[in-house]
C-alpha cells in the first residue's frame, strides 16, 4: 500500500504522549475491536464481558510516553488511511445517497485512554464508540494483527481501521443506533446475531473502501487485496476459537465466521454500493 508522504487527516486526536485514567464502559463498537480480549477470554473460559464489565478497569495517572520512530511511522499510516477513507466516504454519500458525509475522529493513544463507552485499552483493541463517534485505536494492536493473528501487511492493517470508519459510515446511515436498541431488547442468542449482522456490514462497508483505494485513488500495490482478504479471515469467530483451543460455538459468535467476513468484504469490493451491503435483510449470510 503506497502510504508515505501522502495527504494525513486532521481528525486525529493523538493522546499517546499523554497519562490517562479508565472508566466505567458502555456500549461500543468493534470490529477487530474485541480480538484480544475475545482470545483471552475463551482461554480463560470466560465470558468476555466479564473482562470489558461494567466497571471496565482502572489505571492510575501515568507521566507522558515518549514516541519511538515506529510509534511515529504508525500515527502517520493510520493519518493516511483515515484521510483515504474521508474522501471515499464523501464521495459515496454523494454518488449514492445525496448527501453529506460527516468523518469520525480516530483517537491514537497508548496503553489505555478514556472514552465516552469506557475505557480503551490495548487489551480492548480498536472499537468505534456512538456515544462521541470516536474511533480508538492503540496502534499496539497492529503488532498484535500481524504476530499474534497472523494477518500481516500494511493493508492489513489499513482494513482494520477502515472496518471502525465502516462502523461510524453504520451509525451515520442510522443503521447502528437502530441495531443496538433492538439488541437491548432481545435474548442473549438474538443480540449475538444481530452483532454479527452489524460486524459483516462494516467488512462489506470496507470492501467499498478497497475498491475505491483500489479504482479511484490507486494506492493498492499487488498482494494488498488479498491482505486484507486474510485478515477478515483471521479474524472470524470461528477461527478465533479454535486457536484458542476451543471448538467453535456457532451461539456465541458476535462477528461471523472467516468465511462470512471474508466474503462480505469481497461483496462490498466486488459491488462498491452500499445497497449490496445489506446484511439485515437476507437470511444468507
Amino acid at each position: 500500500m503506497e502510504w508515505k508522504g501522502r495527504r494525513q487527516s486532521r481528525n486525529i486526536e493523538d493522546r499517546r504522549q499523554m497519562g490517562g485514567r479508565m472508566g466505567g464502559r458502555t456500549a461500543s463498537v468493534g470490529g477487530a475491536g474485541a480480538i484480544v480480549v475475545v482470545l483471552l477470554a475463551l482461554f480463560l473460559g470466560v465470558d468476555p464481558s466479564q473482562l470489558l464489565g461494567p466497571g471496565g478497569m482502572e489505571g492510575g495517572q501515568e507521566g507522558p510516553v515518549e514516541l519511538t520512530e515506529a510509534d511515529r511511522q504508525a500515527g502517520e499510516f493510520v493519518a493516511v488511511t483515515l484521510a483515504d477513507t474521508e474522501e471515499i466516504w464523501t464521495a459515496v454519500f454523494r454518488d449514492q445517497l445525496n448527501r453529506t458525509y460527516k468523518p469520525t475522529t480516530l483517537v491514537l493513544f497508548k496503553d489505555h485512554t478514556p472514552s465516552a463507552c469506557g475505557g480503551a485499552s490495548e487489551a480492548t483493541g480498536p472499537f468505534y464508540c456512538p456515544a462521541d463517534k470516536k474511533v480508538y485505536l492503540d496502534t499496539a494492536f497492529f503488532t498484535t494483527l500481524s504476530q499474534r493473528l497472523g494477518a500481516n501487511g500494511d493493508f492489513a492493517a489499513a482494513y482494520v481501521v477502515a472496518h471502525e470508519v465502516g462502523h461510524h459510515v453504520q451509525d451515520e446511515l442510522g443503521i447502528l443506533g437502530k441495531a443496538n436498541q433492538i439488541r437491548q431488547q432481545v435474548s442473549e442468542a438474538e443480540s449475538n446475531e444481530i452483532s454479527v449482522r452489524i460486524e459483516l456490514q462494516a467488512d462489506c462497508l470496507s470492501g467499498i473502501w478497497a475498491r475505491a483505494a483500489a479504482q479511484e485513488l490507486g494506492t493498492i500495490e499487488p498482494g494488498d487485496l488479498e491482505e486484507a482478504v486474510a485478515a477478515a479471515r483471521q479474524i472470524g469467530d470461528d477461527t478465533l476459537q479454535r486457536n484458542a483451543g476451543r471448538r467453535p460455538m456457532p451461539h456465541t459468535f458476535t462477528h461471523g465466521t472467516s468465511e462470512q467476513r471474508s466474503r462480505w468484504f469481497v461483496t462490498g469490493l466486488q459491488s462498491g454500493r452500499i445497497a449490496d451491503c445489506d446484511t439485515f435483510s437476507t437470511d444468507d449470510l
